[in-house]
């Protein structure tokens, strides 16, 4: 099995038949894929949406099939104060129409019950649809740790909820390897690679994650630990968003091409 997939904030807003061309050309048969960009670069890709374009959902789905790759993930949702996550049903059913076999979400929801009651929905609208409802954590959200995100999994009590855990949030939220294999593997439905400094210098930590990651062996994390403590079926989504080489004037191929071999390299140990 290949495990590797390239996660849709990697492409920095790039538009979507082109990310596909990109991964096709790098040699990876699976992405990440959201309905409209979740980070952009603005002075280098005009902003696009799959909603209500049903002429680009169509070229995705052809850019898809010609190039051999398919779906990993469908991101873009989030549990929000005001909000009913039953409100982002028509993206779940683009996602779906493209393949994805598991559907993310992140919570900045400050009322746990609520958080709770939330996930539950979306998990039930994935079921509906066939798919895995996962949500991932990250440090300074109100689910900022495994703990809270497994809990929140466990409590929901939704048998196709699943944790995602990203390589970034675990290690700077103060958790490792040891506390990933001490989960029920059945628990864990996502992962997400990168590499950066143990200590981060951004003063924003969303910046940095949104914006400025790097390839394994480019930072300090210990991923070959991390990557031991996953299942051996877990898909494995390179998540290496680098804008300052973006703007710097390297394509995308270029970006990513070393941080692709390097993800593969550590995959074979």
């Amino acid at each position: 099995m290949d495990r590797l997939a390239i996660e849709f904030i990697s492409v920095l807003g790039l538009p979507p038949v082109e990310f596909v061309e990109v991964a096709a050309e790098l040699g990876v048969g699976r992405i990440g894929f959201a309905c409209n960009q979740i980070v952009a670069l603005p002075e280098l890709y005009p902003a696009w949406s799959l909603r209500g374009d049903p002429a680009l959902v169509r070229a995705v789905k052809q850019a898809l099939a010609a190039n051999c790759v398919s779906l990993s993930l469908g991101e873009g949702f989030l549990i929000r104060a005001g909000a009913e996550i039953a409100d982002q049903a028509g993206d779940m059913d683009i996602l779906a129409e493209l393949g994805a076999p598991v559907i993310n979400v992140v919570s900045i929801e400050s009322d746990p019950a609520r958080s709770e009651d939330q996930l539950g929905a979306f998990a039930d609208m994935a079921a509906e649809r066939g798919l895995v409802a996962s949500i991932e954590y990250m440090p300074g959200m109100p689910i900022g740790t495994l703990a809270a995100a497994r809990d929140l999994v466990v409590r929901s009590g939704r048998p196709n909820a699943r944790l995602l855990i990203d390589a970034m949030h675990l290690y700077r939220s103060g958790d490792g390897a040891a506390e990933v294999a001490a989960l029920d593997p059945g628990l864990i439905g996502y992962a997400q690679l990168c590499d950066v400094p143990l200590v981060g210098a951004h003063e924003d930590y969303s910046i940095e994650a949104r914006f400025d990651r790097r390839g394994a062996g480019e930072g300090e994390l210990p991923l070959k630990d991390f990557i031991a403590a996953l299942p051996r079926d877990c898909t494995i989504g390179l998540e290496v968003p680098m804008r300052d080489k973006a703007l710097a004037g390297i394509g995308p191929v270029e970006r990513l091409g070393p941080a692709v071999a390097a993800a593969r390299a550590l995959l074979s140990e």
